[in-house]
């Protein structure tokens, strides 16, 4: 099965080389050894972006790989739908540290008989993904491989600080926006062999990165912010491990997307490229639907830091266990 979850980042801000601040799993492990074995080499590493101080102007930069067979199948989306996907996801970490895009570089690496139109349609829609939140390709490269491969590199102004992960503090609010579980819904069904229903395929094939929506929450406050790529609780855990801070979130008040029957199917899913936020408590319900009315999205108040480390799912007030998600390794 194709997941539906891309590879967490590894960008740099301020965290001990020794000790990178992700959640646990295997392939954040990998990640640990790796900037543990770069040792000086390396700047710390866990947020969504690395950045970098050049003049007056400090920029924000991420990288996110796309590989077919294990991001997507060509089967399931057009050449200009890979584009536009693997676009938004190195946008949304963007997003994930309320940066402003400014430009894109891709590293491109297709099939010889892949042919040349649809690698022409495939940058049409790294442009269209760009161009929708006001950056625009620099450049990058292309070469031959075994598999379509696209490799995306954002980059990012920063009018103040970044928000980072590390942010939250005990009593903060966990909200969500948009709604959940489209993405798996579409996964399922196509690797079922069925077509996707029109909205989940959607909220795969063409994710948004919630720029301005970032912006919104940094100016009421919040504290740490994450995009939703791993999976609602895997996310809220790195959170919780930058942090030192433990979540409650409570299943029931989880938003579904349309096509999406259960919660067990947004808390599984991945891939949403929606934004965690940990709020100061007084955002209130007002603030939420002044939110909806802006960006045509809700904003949902999920759970609460109160607890001493990690994620506790609970439903009616009673802790559940947190269904499997995808990784890597």
């Amino acid at each position: 099965m194709v997941p539906p979850y891309r590879r967490r980042g590894m960008g740099s801000q301020g965290f001990r080389v020794n000790h990178i601040a992700l959640g646990p799993g295997e392939e954040f492990d990998r990640i640990r050894s790796i900037w543990g074995r770069l040792g000086g080499h390396a700047a710390g590493g866990g947020d969504d972006c690395a950045f970098v101080q050049i003049g007056g102007e400090r920029l924000a930069l991420s990288i996110d790989l796309s590989v077919e067979g294990t991001h997507f199948r060509l089967g399931w989306m057009s050449p200009l739908e890979v584009g536009w996907r693997a676009t938004s996801a190195a946008l949304s970490d963007l997003a994930a540290v309320a940066a402003t895009p400014a430009g894109v570089l891709v590293s491109l690496a297709v099939p010889t008989e892949w042919p040349a139109e649809h690698v022409t349609d495939l940058m049409d829609g790294v442009g269209a993904a760009a161009g929708a939140v006001g950056a625009q390709v620099w450049g990058g490269d292309l070469a031959r491989g075994e598999r379509v491969t696209v490799d995306v590199c954002a980059i990012g102004r920063l009018a103040g600080a970044p928000l980072l992960r590390s942010g939250a503090q005990a009593g903060d609010e966990l909200w969500v926006t948009g709604r959940l579980g489209g993405p798996f819904v579409a996964l399922a069904a196509w690797n079922a062999g069925a077509e996707p229903d029109a909205m989940a395929r959607e909220r795969f094939a063409r994710p948004v990165p919630r720029i301005a929506e970032a912006q919104w929450l940094r100016e009421r406050g919040a504290r740490a912010l994450i995009d939703v790529s791993d999976g609602l609780v895997p996310d809220a855990g790195h959170l919780a491990a930058a942090s030192g801070v433990g979540w409650t979130i409570d299943a029931d008040a989880v938003p579904l997307h349309p096509s999406a029957e259960t919660v067990d199917v947004a808390l599984a899913g991945g891939e949403e490229y929606e934004l965690l936020a940990a709020v100061p408590p007084g955002l209130s319900d007002a603030d939420a639907a002044a939110f909806g009315a802006r960006f045509g999205i809700p904003l949902t108040r999920v759970g609460r830091a109160d607890q001493a480390e990690g994620v506790r799912l609970v439903r009616d007030g009673k802790r559940v266990w947190v269904p499997e998600t995808y990784r890597h390794f």
